[in-house]
């Protein structure tokens, strides 16, 4: 049986990596076979997309067996029409207890609209691949528990999610980051971090934002040396459709 899962898509990425790579939408997709099915057999999917930020309406919540919410170029701070719109159907999201991976900008309005808040980050920008710890909750959570205890991510962020909702549990956190995971009830999952996120697109985000980082004091030639395969990768996007599939 192919699960059905929902793609919602805040914005998209910079036109020379969206020419190279795809779009954001097509990065969850990657390293599955036709119908975008997995090689492996293991929590096949088919894939459906709400260009949410392109003038989409969010979609009944029955419509999927799960969704994901895609990162952005704009900020939860600025308080688009099209985002608002989004908190009360994550409100339902959470409560009908429908699977749901909200990542970076997904993450940090999932944390707004169930009472956290979101804002820009006092230390600035977290870019490149990095280290993340799970906590004892996030060792024994059935989507992040399938990660090694300290883990590699790859990162991309300037807002975060600065305060969690009251009933968030949280997940896993690093020194610059203290709320890289957490979840909501028993299926919500915000990440700040891109399990959908190569080594090859982590290193176009850097030479990207080269200028800016060069501006800001950043050793941009260090950070393109740690880029490398992250632990959290396309095998934790997997590992939600089964579970999408076995909430089912």
């Amino acid at each position: 049986m192919v699960t059905q899962i929902g793609i919602l898509k805040t914005g998209s990425t910079h036109p020379r990596l969206r020419a190279i790579f795809g779009d954001f939408d097509t990065w969850f997709r990657v390293h599955r076979g036709p119908a975008g099915t997995s090689p492996a057999g293991i929590g096949q999917a088919d894939f459906t997309l709400f260009d949410i930020a392109g003038g989409a309406t969010p979609p009944p919540l029955e419509q999927c067996r799960g969704y994901i919410i895609t990162g952005s170029p704009a900020m939860v701070t600025a308080r688009e029409p099209w985002s608002e719109a989004l908190k009360p159907w994550l409100q339902q999201v959470v409560a009908a207890r429908v699977p749901l991976l909200a990542v970076c900008y997904g993450h940090q309005l999932l944390a707004e609209a169930l009472g956290g808040a979101a804002g820009w980050h006092p230390r600035g920008t977290e870019i490149g691949t990095v280290e993340i710890t799970l906590t004892e909750a996030g060792r024994e959570d059935p989507l992040l528990g399938a990660l090694p205890p300290r883990f590699l991510a790859q990162v991309t962020h300037s807002q975060s999610a600065l305060r969690l909702p009251p009933e968030a549990v949280l997940l896993a956190a690093n020194e610059f980051e203290p709320h890289h995971g957490f979840r909501l009830g028993p299926m919500a999952w915000g990440v700040q971090f891109h399990p959908e996120f190569s080594a090859d697109i982590m290193r176009g985000y850097l030479f990207e934002a080269s200028d800016k980082l060069l501006a800001a004091g950043q050793d941009v030639r260090a950070l393109l040396a740690r880029v490398r395969p992250a632990d959290a990768d396309q095998r934790l996007l997997e590992r939600f459709v089964a579970l999408c599939d076995a909430a089912g």
